[in-house]
């Protein structure tokens, strides 16, 4: 994923954004990606202040109130629909699929 394909989504417009890396979200959860308002993109001197060296990622996606590191980002996707709280997974255990409802992965970041 690069600057310009999260840009092509549409500032103000509601996207989620998963992330390569599982991170803890306000409410001390676990998350595998973020829903909201795509704010804006913005470099490292904008986010930081500082301008960071070539080992370190150098622009961060603002996603509501969720400041994501662009190394981080694994896919994004427009998406006016808020995630549910519960969702529908499976698992595959010695041939046999259970089913089962758990938590989503995807911190709602932001005003609806």
């Amino acid at each position: 994923m690069d600057i310009n394909s999260v840009s092509a989504l549409g500032l103000g417009k509601k996207v989620i954004v998963t992330t390569d890396n599982w991170f803890y979200g306000p409410d001390g959860k676990s998350y595998r990606g973020v829903w909201g308002t795509l704010i804006g993109v913005f470099g490292s001197e904008q986010t930081l202040g500082v301008k960071t060296n070539a080992r370190s990622t150098n622009w961060y996606v603002q996603v509501g109130d969720t400041l994501i590191a662009g190394c981080q980002i694994h896919y994004a996707v427009a998406s006016e629909v808020k995630p549910d709280e519960l969702i529908e997974d499976y698992s595959v255990v010695d041939g046999v699929v259970k089913f089962y409802t758990r938590p989503t992965s995807i911190l709602c970041s932001g005003k609806e």
